[in-house]
Order: C-alpha cells, then structure tokens, then sequence
C-alpha cells in the first residue's frame, strides 16, 4: 500500500518516533569526517544529530513529503527521495543509520543487498532500529475484532510490515553477508497524546482503513481505542536494534 504521509501529525502526534531515535545514535558512533547514510528520514531530525558529529550526511526517504519537509528544515543538509531497495547514484558509506524504516519494506533480502552494496569493504557498518517480533499486536488485535464487528475481514499484520525475531534478522543479515556484532529486542510501551490510538491508526496503519465505508470509520476508531482504555491507551512497540558490519 502506497502512503502518502501527514507531515504535520507526523510531527506533532508522532515524534517519539524520532525522539527515541536518538538514544540509537549512540551505537553508530559517528565521527568527524565518516560519509553516512540516513536511510528512512523522515522529517531530518535524526540526520541533523547525526551531521552534528562532523559527519557527511545524506538523508533518503521515499515519501516525497517526508523529504520537502526535512530539507524545509534543513536546508544545509543534502536529502534525496529514494526507494531503499533500488538505491540510485549514491557512494558507498562508512555507515547506514535506519530508524523505525526497515520493518515497512516487505521484501527484507533485497533492502539488505542494496545496503551491504553501499557500505564501504571492510567495515562500513549498518545501524538499525525495527519493529521487532509482536510489535503493536495488541493494537492490531483491537482493530481487527472492530473490522470483523463491522463485517470486513481481518488483515493480517504481516501483510503491511515485517517484524522479525532477532534470530530471523541476524540469520538474514549473516546470509548477505553481514557480521552481526550487537543485538538488542526489548519493549517499549509507548503513551499517545489524546486520541492518540485514532492519530496513530490514521498515520501508520492506514491499510486497516482503506477499505471501510466512510460512515463506518469513525465508529471502527472509535471503538477500537475504548477497547484499549484498559491499557492506557499505549502503543505496544517491540524494538529490534541491530549493528552488523560488512565483511
């Protein structure tokens, strides 16, 4: 399914996304001089951290309002709109830094064969963050039982994201070529602002709308985030990180 992306509730109901992103920055390590890759920018908050290092950014992403953004904020840094699994006319890097962007792209082998391609021998190294094994299952869970209520069938989440197991995406990155050297899968129940589960519906998980009758969505969210009041009204968000060299 192809987004178009509100850059506007992006920012203002969604910036955890990016904010937890920073304490990622730690395991790239940039340094001064080092040619790195921000894959899946967003709105460039993470490639200015990153560039504030003395490293030689370059921030892609595929939605083509995400990077009018970022460069409105940005606009001494260098982004490019860029489909991750047919990367075009870029150098090799000493790093590839993705936060919260892997787990959107289906066809996981070939994103990972387009960054091992573009990662300088012997050594450039990927730094990642993905929705890891059970992410947000509760909340798909609640959106499913509204949609069958309703009488529209249940979408399975692996239909719209890939949320591996450690093991799956360490075996995945080994058989590409990669050394995994650090790991970490942990949760991270995420509170949302008001509204917060019908803002985070409408803004990632779009696919459960898209065949619903107007008059029927607002019931679906609706109903959907009182059946989760018992849980705070949380996303709950299992994170995978990862950090695996080319050799």
């Amino acid at each position: 399914m192809s987004y178009r992306w509100n850059t506007n509730l992006y920012q203002q109901k969604h910036a955890f996304v990016y904010q937890f992103g920073a304490d990622l920055i730690k395991w790239l390590n940039p340094q001064a001089g080092e040619d790195i890759l921000d894959l899946g920018c967003g709105t460039g908050e993470l490639t200015e951290q990153i560039a504030q290092s003395g490293a030689k950014v370059i921030g892609i992403d595929q939605s083509e309002e995400m990077i009018q953004q970022a460069q409105r904020q940005h606009p001494e840094r260098l982004f490019q709109v860029q489909n991750a699994t047919q990367l075009s006319n870029l150098p090799q890097f000493d790093a590839i830094f993705s936060n919260a962007t892997l787990h959107w792209i289906l066809d996981a082998r070939t994103v990972l064969k387009q960054i091992y391609q573009h990662l300088k021998p012997d050594g450039g190294r990927l730094v990642a963050e993905l929705g890891g094994r059970g992410n947000i299952a509760q909340i798909i869970t609640a959106l499913n039982q509204q949609r069958v209520q309703l009488g529209y069938s249940a979408i399975s989440s692996d239909k719209q994201w890939f949320f591996p197991s450690v093991g799956e995406y360490s075996s995945l990155l080994e058989s590409e070529g990669f050394e995994v050297r650090q790991t970490a899968y942990f949760h991270r129940d995420t509170s949302l602002a008001e509204d917060g589960i019908k803002h985070w519906t409408k803004m990632f998980a779009g696919r459960w709308l898209a065949d619903v009758d107007i008059e029927h969505q607002d019931n679906l969210l609706e109903a959907t985030q009182e059946s989760l009041r018992s849980a705070l009204w949380r996303a709950d968000y299992k994170r995978l990180r990862v950090l695996a060299v080319k050799v």
